[in-house]
């Protein structure tokens, strides 16, 4: 089996090649770093310093690398609606959609044409196949690092090609392996950033130098009285309490909505924070939607954010899209942010995803 190894600089796509050439010998893994960003970065997987570790890795392993040069499908896919979103009032995921059209799809595509079998990345995730031969996708064994909820999107003609070797370790194992090894990724931080946004500019100073940024009226929940501004309502999302101020009971103010085209946030105590429930649309599946049950929905476990708490919730598909509703109301899930559902029997398998109307 040939495997096409995605390189991105880091320790666990590092140690996942090695592993992999440890298994079935450096002469059928081949490295691939993908040049995604155009303009300068200094985090992620998208800095110079990144692409040149992740070749001298490849080089330590006596693996060949390529680099693949993706950036304007990076800016298509990834680039262009994070900043078309946060115009109209979303909060996207760039890390989640990077994964659905370059990593799990362009990636796959070029390995193909190259004749690999497989595509191995260094996500925290587990792939198993079961007695029927259907591909299942589930938690990595590190639940503090676990990454299934940014793959939440793949498929079963995804899965079939997907190898994911560092799943069952725990990042101290991985850390451990990469000092075995002798790499020189293995005491490398995490990336905690969006790859593409500079740490010296942040969302703001991007954002800013490709769309207009408008000051909004703050208004409360309940009565609509002004509140005061904030400097760009596109830089706010649904939930966000930082920069919100205190109510005149003292308590803290949570954004309930944002309305763009009215340069308008509204605001409100916590408990106009949460919500029943939330619509997702452009649902995908692991395996096919679940059964659905006599009142036609489905039990499920919602995660709303890359380590945020399994939801019990219930799921009715309507008209191409899913209305989730907590058994327990919970804080407001911005637009345009992806929920993953969980099977509720084997809580670390992966039903599959949508993302929030």
């Amino acid at each position: 089996m040939r495997v096409l190894v995605a390189m991105s600089g880091g320790v666990d796509s590092s140690v996942a090649a090695a592993l992999l050439a440890e298994a079935h010998g450096p002469d059928t893994v081949v490295g691939a770093t993908l040049k995604l960003w155009g303009g300068t970065s200094d985090s992620g997987c998208c800095s110079v310093a990144d692409v040149d570790d992740a070749r001298r890795v490849a080089d330590h392993l006596g693996l060949v690398h390529h680099v693949f040069n993706f950036a304007s499908d990076f800016e298509e896919y990834v680039v262009d609606p994070y900043v078309r979103g946060h115009a109209e009032g979303r909060t996207p995921n760039p890390c989640i959609e990077c994964n659905r059209h370059l990593k799990f799809d362009r990636l796959l595509e070029r390995a193909r044409d190259l004749g690999f079998d497989a595509v191995a990345t260094g996500h925290h995730a587990r792939r198993s196949v079961d007695d029927a031969g259907h591909y299942r996708l589930q938690r990595g064994a590190d639940s503090k690092k676990d990454q299934s909820y940014v793959l939440a999107m793949l498929g079963q003609g995804q899965l079939a090609r997907c190898l994911f070797p560092v799943g069952e370790l725990t990042k101290d194992q991985v850390r451990a392996e990469a000092v075995r090894l002798g790499l020189r990724t293995a005491a490398k931080p995490d990336s905690q950033d969006v790859c593409f946004i500079r740490s010296d500019e942040g969302k703001s100073g991007f954002l800013s130098r490709r769309m207009d940024l408008h000051p909004g009226r703050l208004v409360d929940h309940r009565t609509g009285d002004d509140l005061g501004q904030v400097a760009a309502v596109e830089l706010v999302t649904v939930g966000q309490r930082r920069g919100m101020g205190h109510g005149r009971d003292g308590r803290r103010r949570f954004v309930t909505a944002v309305d763009v085209p009215a340069r308008q946030v509204t605001v409100g105590p916590p408990e106009a924070s949460v919500a029943d429930g939330v619509c997702l649309d452009t649902p995908t599946w692991v395996d096919g939607p679940p059964r659905l049950d006599a009142s036609g929905a489905f039990a499920a476990l919602a995660q709303c954010s890359a380590h945020g708490p399994s939801l019990p919730c219930r799921v009715r598909p309507a008209g191409g899209e899913l209305a989730v509703t907590f058994d327990v109301p919970q804080r407001r899930v911005a637009p345009g942010q992806t929920v993953a559902l969980y099977d509720p029997d084997r809580p670390g398998d992966v039903l599959g995803s949508g993302v929030v109307r």
